[in-house]
């Protein structure tokens, strides 16, 4: 393991956390529903899922997942129906409106918020097949076959922190944006694209093959 290695991961991890798709989604839902918490919550969350996805990678198990067509299945229709979930809330409070300008929410609130923001993005990440096709793509090009658990370990740590900065990165821009995203126009404009996306990736990843 070297450092041109390391870096060659997190540059491809970077890429992928960067290309829109559903943990984009959920981030920018989560900052918009709960303020900058929210975000870094849903940002620690998608970092965990990508951890996750990691170490079942190195020990073998992501393999067997992609090569169990039931598990395989199991896995895309569940992410399927709780991305679809999350846009038909989306929808459904583009559809009621009411929207308020963004004020300091309580203390118990935000860490409510924080903690689902942060379930939202972990179960975004893990539920997603895609994810578990990426590492398995991915990893034999950096981890050889004779690497070191102390080598396994940096690789993981490198994904799983490079998904953080960026997430990280994320949230705060787009709660810099907050007030102007929050007005009630553009919040429910904002809630029902993001509903219909969700939907449609949902549907998307349900019909994959």
């Amino acid at each position: 393991m070297n450092v041109t290695q390391a870096l060659g991961l997190a540059g491809v991890i970077l890429l992928a956390a960067m290309s829109p798709g559903p943990d984009f989604v959920v981030m920018l839902r989560s900052v918009l529903a709960g303020g900058r918490r929210a975000g870094l919550g849903c940002a620690a969350g998608i970092a965990s899922g990508v951890l996750a996805w990691a170490v079942v990678t190195s020990i073998g198990i992501a393999g067997l997942l992609a090569a169990s067509a039931v598990a395989f299945t199991v896995v895309k229709l569940a992410g399927a129906a709780y991305l679809v979930l999350l846009g038909i809330q989306s929808l459904l409070a583009a559809r009621r409106g009411g929207y308020e300008q963004a004020k300091q929410p309580e203390v118990a609130q935000t860490r409510r918020s924080a903690f689902t923001a942060y379930r939202q993005g972990l179960l975004t990440n893990l539920f997603n097949p895609k994810v578990a096709v990426f590492f398995l793509a991915l990893w034999p090009q950096f981890l050889p076959h004779d690497a070191t658990v102390t080598d396994t370990a940096i690789l993981t740590a490198v994904a799983a922190l490079t998904s953080l900065v960026w997430f990280t990165v994320l949230a705060n821009v787009v709660t810099a944006l907050r007030r102007f995203l929050t007005a009630s126009k553009v919040r429910r404009t904002i809630d029902a694209v993001m509903g219909t996306l969700l939907v449609g990736i949902g549907v998307r990843i349900a019909v994959s093959q």
